[in-house]
């Protein structure tokens, strides 16, 4: 499975911009970024139908994860960034197995793609 996420830079406070990941294959799929010195968080989650959403409190009403479909795989649409948000973001997808996942957890998740650097600074 490869994962190709794009679309981030450099954008002032209370700007947006919106990330891409292309996959190979259509899979859960979810946002993770990592701060330097921090531990990689959990940003957004969606299902293999897109008919479940998930996304972490420190975003919700920010940040809109949606499936695109046309490069089977997802987009993470980025309003009122805050330089907190400043991190590498990465796009994970999860092999398909029947089995209940925590979709909050990286191990949940067996494909990464490269990161993409996001900056939000004056």
């Amino acid at each position: 499975v490869q994962l190709q996420a794009s679309g981030g830079g450099l954008v002032e406070p209370g700007g947006s911009l919106r990330l891409s990941c292309a996959a190979s294959g259509r899979y859960a799929m979810g946002w993770f970024r990592q701060a330097p010195g921090r531990e990689r968080e959990f940003v957004a989650a969606i299902t293999w139908s897109g008919g479940n959403r998930y996304h972490a409190h420190s975003v919700r009403g920010r940040f809109t994860i949606s499936r695109d479909n046309a490069k089977n795989g997802v987009a993470l649409q980025m309003n009122s960034l805050k330089p907190e948000d400043t991190a590498v973001y990465y796009c994970a997808a999860r092999a398909p197995n029947g089995n209940t996942y925590d979709h909050t957890t990286p191990g949940s998740y067996d494909y990464w793609g490269q990161g993409t650097q996001v900056t939000v600074s004056s």
